[in-house]
């Protein structure tokens, strides 16, 4: 692989999937919390990084929360899933999207995704749903996920769900900042989270966000998220709660991470349509397709691989680039798939042949696509994938 000198360089240092991209003024947030001795959870960052994003999604209103996860479980709790409900959730996704759902007791039918999105398929979620009615079981409420920035077919699966007045929980996780003809993801439910962790589009270290369409729910989450202290002038607890609240020094990070979201938007967008130019003249690798009328964070630039014609597993691709000093990822493994989730009900997009997202799972890689990857790491990483698939099976793609 012939590689310039500012390749070279790229090479001397590891090249990771996604790390956490500071814009400088986090520590000033932080230190204004350290000089006025906002150190306990709550202050004015949460209130002030509460009202950014707010005003970012359009949101009725909002509640930072320890982690995406936690506001997953707050709205599950606040749609009142317990003991021996059902829900239904996307099957391709982080396992975090459905381990709620068994904090509570509750079960869970997964669902295959679809094509066009890599989401939640609507014709898979309408015969499970049709099948739940006819049981007497219909789901408490419906996860549906928007996979690595890109949203899912809303319109067709709000429609089936308000037809079967079935509550949505939108897992926007990995999608703050994308559109849905122009309505920013996560709004669509009747309730969304977001996700701050490390690895995610900005970050607050570890951290999410519980948003609501009534502001009744966030004020109920809220108290639930500080340990369901009822007012009084003692401590007095009538229900369960927890200590899901967000800190005020992370919520200090996520103020000026939500300062750059745009450009770190944009940054991830730059990435992905440079790996689809590189790949647009080779067969053997395809990008993640983007909906029309919709607009994706790119949060992961993510490909499938012809394995026919390259005779390679993405596992085979993965070693190989670590090799080079490239960090790749397999895409999720389906939770329908998981031991721990052995012998719960899956329904597939089209009944009889293989899963979507079993397909996906089993050609998919995510590639480098932090929004602070310089150019020749780009360029580094594009050539080093095609030098791997070029090698195996004769040569197979264009050549470098």
């Amino acid at each position: 692989m012939n590689l310039t000198k500012e390749e070279v360089k790229a090479m001397n240092k590891a090249i990771l999937l996604s790390t956490p991209h500071m814009s400088g003024k986090e520590q000033d947030y932080i230190q204004e919390a350290f000089d006025t001795n906002w150190i306990a959870p709550l202050g004015p960052n949460v209130t002030e990084f509460e009202q950014k994003i707010k005003q970012y999604t359009g949101a009725s209103a909002v509640c930072a929360t320890s982690s995406g996860t936690a506001a997953i479980h707050l709205a599950l709790r606040l749609l009142e899933v317990g003991q021996s409900d059902m829900v239904f959730c996307s099957s391709f996704t982080f396992i975090a999207s459905a381990n709620p759902i068994k904090y509570l007791g509750a079960d869970v039918t997964f669902i295959d995704s679809e094509p066009e999105t890599w989401n939640m398929s609507p014709q898979a979620l309408e015969r499970a749903l049709a099948d739940a009615k006819k049981e007497h079981r219909l789901p408490k409420a419906v996860i549906i996920v928007h996979l690595y920035g890109q949203s899912a077919k809303m319109d067709e699966l709000v429609t089936i769900c308000e037809s079967y007045g079935v509550p949505i929980i939108e897992d926007a996780a990995e999608s703050l900042g994308s559109t849905y003809k122009g309505q920013q993801s996560g709004t669509f439910g009747d309730f969304g989270i977001y996700s701050f962790n490390g690895n995610k589009i900005i970050t607050t270290s570890g951290g999410g966000a519980l948003v609501a369409k009534d502001p009744k729910m966030i004020e109920k989450a809220v108290f639930l998220a500080t340990q369901a202290k009822e007012k009084a002038l003692h401590y007095e607890h009538e229900q369960i709660g927890y200590n899901y609240r967000m800190s005020n020094i992370l919520a200090g990070i996520g103020r000026a991470q939500m300062e750059v979201l745009d450009d770190r938007i944009a940054a991830r967008q730059n990435n992905f349509r440079f790996y689809a130019d590189q790949w647009k003249h080779i067969q053997e690798v395809e990008m993640m397709p983007e909906l029309p009328n919709s607009v994706s964070n790119h949060w992961l630039s993510t490909i499938t691989l012809d394995i026919d014609k390259t005779d390679m597993t993405p596992y085979d691709v993965m070693d190989k680039m670590q090799k080079l000093g490239i960090e790749t990822r397999v895409l999720w493994k389906p939770l329908h798939s998981q031991p721990v989730f052995a012998a719960t009900p899956f329904y597939e997009h089209v009944q009889g042949e293989e899963a979507v997202c079993e397909r996906l799972f089993r050609k998919g890689l995510c590639l480098p696509s932090g929004s602070n990857l310089t150019q020749a790491e780009l360029e580094y990483v594009s050539k080093a994938l095609k030098t791997v698939l070029k090698t195996n099976k004769g040569g197979v793609v264009s050549a470098i």
